[in-house]
């Protein structure tokens, strides 16, 4: 999927120019194409390249958190859910531990612990399965719940906004904390719908109940602020509640008498070694996009969107931070290509810009996750697995949209 992605940029990219300069008589096409190869591979490496410091900060920090024993301790909140959610596990099952430390793990933002916990979770549920070629409810709810992206910190997406010259670049964090949730829920509630599952419970209407008074009453509060005092008390309870975090995970190793420098240390040599393996993959996806949007067929299709969302009586911005929804289903790195992208053309506080970064934090990248869950156990049939997902990534592109209106419209 990614290649074809990758590949499909630069095709449609040359046969624009192609058209462009046999009917148009435009040959500085190809010129401006050119150089957004090379201008598109500086830009990515100079990203890649001021990512490091950051992220080897934030990943330091989260070690420090997971060594603390806070993944594990919301593992156990996570529990009772899990165990009405998934009526077909049994109660003392391994897969109901391993999918809430996935979900945990992702949580808190912990990628690198979370696939592999995945993986693990995908094929404990796999053991259960009486027909190993098609997937199971279990394993459907399990991959559409990580497809939908319940991401309490998107670090990368503050790490890509303050390299890209953000003023507040945790300005998004509750309207991306809203999306998310939006998401989740929407995928939820589809696969509730398909597997028959007991949303009334009193356990499960206790979490989501919980859950949802809290994502509602950020909105009531908000959206009586005027748009000034929204952005100024939005950005005082990211940035609040993200420094707070980093007290607590500090205290929490304190308490756990575990060396939080070393740790804190070992966690941020990591975060240096995915800073510099992401090079080539930001290289190769932000120069396809710069080929594609000089050759004017990027501007071409939101063109088109704009007209019918202004013929529809609706307001064009959002179209602007569109792409990155487009790509996202598809691949997460062509979706980060496109909100960095974004970002560069209108900047980073610009509507758009924000709008891109919300859309980024609120789904995953369903196809991908689909292959590699699935494909781990040898899963060929997947039921209502992708329409469930791809429901979920339409509630938070919907939600992403809204919220950023709310907050910055």
């Amino acid at each position: 999927m990614l290649n074809a992605i990758w590949v499909g940029f630069f095709l449609v990219a040359f046969i624009m120019g192609l058209v462009k300069f046999a009917l148009l008589g435009q040959g500085d096409v190809f010129v401006q194409m050119m150089r957004a190869i090379f201008d598109m591979s500086k830009v990515a490496f100079e990203i890649a390249l001021g990512l490091t410091g950051i992220m080897t900060l934030w990943l330091g920090i989260l070690r420090v958190g997971e060594r603390a024993g806070f993944l594990l301790q919301l593992t156990r909140f996570l529990n009772p859910l899990f165990r009405r959610l998934f009526p077909e596990v049994p109660p003392n099952h391994p897969a109901l531990g391993s999918m809430t430390m996935n979900m945990g793990a992702n949580m808190l933002g912990l990628d690198n612990a979370a696939t592999p916990i995945g993986l693990k979770a995908m094929g404990e549920l796999q053991s259960l399965n009486r027909v190993p070629d098609t997937a199971s409810d279990a394993q459907i709810l399990f991959l559409v719940i990580n497809a939908s992206s319940v991401t309490l910190l998107p670090v990368t997406i503050f790490t890509y906004r303050a390299q890209m010259g953000a003023a507040d670049p945790t300005d998004v964090f509750i309207p991306i904390l809203i999306a998310t949730y939006v998401s989740t829920m929407v995928g939820l509630i589809a696969t509730a719908l398909f597997q028959k599952i007991n949303l009334l419970d009193r356990v499960v209407v206790a979490y989501l109940g919980g859950m949802s008074a809290a994502v509602a009453g950020l909105v009531a509060y908000f959206s009586h602020l005027s748009p000034a005092q929204m952005q100024q008390q939005s950005a005082f309870l990211s940035n609040f509640l993200l420094l707070s975090l980093v007290i607590v995970f500090l205290v929490g190793a304190m308490r756990a008498r575990i060396n939080a420098y070393e740790t804190f240390i070992e966690g941020a040599k990591e975060g240096f070694a995915i800073a510099v393996g992401i090079i080539p993959y930001l290289v190769a996806m932000l120069v396809a996009v710069g080929v594609f949007r000089a050759s004017g067929a990027l501007e071409m299709v939101l063109e088109g969107m704009r007209w019918l969302v202004s013929y529809a009586g609706f307001d064009t911005r959002f179209v602007d931070g569109l792409p990155t929804a487009l790509v996202k289903p598809l691949s997460g790195s062509g979706a980060r290509a496109m909100m960095i992208d974004t970002m560069k053309t209108y900047g980073a506080d610009s509507f758009a810009g924000r709008l891109a970064c919300v859309i980024q934090g609120s789904t995953e990248t369903t196809f991908y996750v689909l292959a590699v869950y699935f494909g781990s156990v040898g899963v060929k049939r997947a039921r209502h697995a992708v329409s469930c997902a791809l429901l979920a990534d339409l509630g938070g592109v919907v939600a992403a949209i809204w919220v950023t209106y709310l907050f910055f419209g």
